[in-house]
């Protein structure tokens, strides 16, 4: 991706478009408390369907099951949200190609195998 294209306005403007997507989908489904934690908003109770594996970060949005996320698993989606400003709506893409395995995907191993809970704590 070009350089210039990182952190821009254009990357900006898909974050934004993309925190409207999670707040629509997590409004549209939790069951749970929403509320604001570690720079997310965290969308709780969402029907296991709704997201993959323990939960889905979305621009700023963080859509989960019914167990409160703790601080390991916040920090590892605050890497995404990161990822999300940064790469804009050429993420998913991005995260498409870099596979399904969380071991060989580079977004999930710059979040944080240990706080995502994917690999046990050193």
């Amino acid at each position: 991706m070009p350089s210039f294209l990182l952190r821009s306005p254009l990357s900006r403007a898909g974050f934004l478009w993309a925190t409207a997507v999670g707040w629509a989908w997590g409004a549209l489904w939790s069951t749970g408390r929403i509320e604001r934690r570690a720079g997310l908003w965290i969308f709780r109770g969402m029907p296991s369907w709704t997201h993959a594996r323990g939960g889905v970060c979305v621009g700023a949005c963080f859509l989960t099951g019914d167990t409160e996320p703790d601080d390991r698993v916040l920090n590892h989606e605050r890497v995404h949200k990161i990822q999300w400003l940064r790469y804009g709506m050429m993420l998913p893409i991005m995260y498409l190609f870099a596979g399904r395995n969380p071991l060989t995907n580079r977004f999930e191993i710059e979040a944080g195998l240990e706080d995502g809970y994917y690999l046990p704590r050193r």
